[in-house]
């Protein structure tokens, strides 16, 4: 069974987690969506990529998660979310994906 890129894992993450927590009012739901993807992906980074550039991509996935809150006042929640999660996926494809 072919495994789901971690791209796409780290970004349905971000989108996942804001999705659950707005649709069920609930945000520890939401960051619990998050927490579970983050791991898997980071998993998969490590596995992939080695040790300093999972480090690197779950920084960045902490930090669009915490990027997304300002820059939502700015442009609105779902177009935060996506762009954040958008630019992780970019990331995470470039760094671990797309060598294997």
């Amino acid at each position: 069974m072919a495994k789901v890129p971690s791209a796409v894992v780290a970004a349905g993450g971000l989108v996942g987690g804001y999705g659950v927590a707005r649709w069920t009012k609930k945000r520890q739901l939401g960051g619990a969506v998050l927490a579970v993807a983050g791991a898997a992906a980071a998993r998969q980074w490590r596995e992939r990529a080695g040790g300093p550039a999972a480090g690197a991509l779950t920084a960045a996935y902490v930090v669009a998660f915490a990027g997304s809150h300002p820059l939502a006042k700015r442009v609105g929640a779902w177009p935060a979310v996506f762009g954040v999660a958008g630019v992780v996926g970019v990331a995470a494809w470039v760094v671990a994906d797309r060598r294997g």
